[in-house]
């Protein structure tokens, strides 16, 4: 009879040269902890300190009387520009901007992908490569062309101008990420649809949309990530009636009449980055599952 096995190896131990190298990598990766950390701790500590606090140079201390004013002014009554009404009404802003941008940008870039995958409609390459082309163009050379166009049809400085800015700019990027990953999936199920006599948008809504979560809460994250960081497009399109937050911000930080409120701007700085910061929190591990599931083939 065949000897039974043990049930736990015995480990091997690391030798003199694995002990060192495990020691090396996890101070590197300390280092670089640190590096991306600081500046997040000064912009806190110094959120938290009283002006006078603040004029003592100090920087890396920890507040010794701990408040919150500069958050509440920050958020309520710093001026952004002439009008002293904080950064809420920046945020609610971004919000109306980034929701209805996400969603068409991912729609859209979805049905780009799947026709490009399944639907091998004539010149179909050319169009792929036209959208690649246009995500390698820097934004700065469409802004007057774009500027032109909006103000003859009548959208310049409004919501759905902005919107539709970012729509578009968020194009190739969402169509290459779709069409990598759909290129993944096994053909055979749109070929069997097909025989069954389902149509174009039935075999979209049906099969390839449920069958695209990985993918789409990357997109989510990318898209999200880069509308709600945006600075240029926001002040050239919004207008002033829908200016984001990070435009906001910057009035918020220049707009200054004698002594500069730090503690204001770090509370101001921190508040504008934690929707990007909690979205990249909650779903990290959903980013690195979408990615490891075909974001990058083909």
């Amino acid at each position: 009879m065949p000897q039974a096995k043990p049930a736990a190896a015995a480990k091997r131990p690391l030798t003199y040269q694995e002990v060192w190298g495990r020691a090396g990598i996890y101070a590197f990766l300390g280092v670089l902890a640190l590096f991306f950390l600081l500046p997040l701790y000064v912009m806190l500590v110094t959120s938290f300190k009283s002006m006078d606090e603040i004029r003592l140079g100090l920087i890396f201390s920890l507040p010794q009387q701990f408040t919150v004013d500069a958050w509440v002014k920050a958020w309520t009554s710093a001026c952004t520009g002439l009008e002293c009404t904080g950064l809420r009404v920046g945020f609610g802003n971004s919000v109306k901007i980034l929701l209805p941008s996400v969603v068409f940008s991912i729609l859209l870039g979805a049905l780009n992908g799947y026709a490009l995958s399944f639907w091998k409609v004539k010149g179909a390459n050319v169009l792929f490569a036209c959208l690649l082309l246009g995500s390698f163009i820097p934004y700065q050379v469409f802004i007057y062309p774009l500027v032109r166009v909006y103000a003859q049809t009548g959208i310049y400085g409004s919501l759905p101008g902005i919107v539709l800015t970012h729509v578009i700019f968020g194009m190739p990027v969402m169509t290459l990420l779709f069409r990598n990953y759909y290129s993944g999936l096994p053909v055979e199920l749109f070929k069997a649809a097909r025989i069954d006599g389902a149509g174009f948008w039935k075999i979209f809504i049906a099969i390839i949309l449920p069958m695209s979560v990985p993918i789409a809460i990357v997109a989510v994250i990318m898209q999200v990530t880069a509308i709600w960081n945006d600075f240029l497009l926001g002040l050239v399109f919004a207008g002033r009636e829908n200016l984001p937050m990070t435009v906001q911000l910057n009035n918020i930080v220049n707009t200054t009449t004698g002594e500069r409120a730090y503690n204001v701007n770090m509370a101001a700085t921190v508040l504008t980055s934690l929707v990007p910061l909690a979205v990249y929190l909650l779903s990290g591990r959903w980013f690195v599952r979408g990615i490891a599931s075909g974001a990058v083939k083909g």
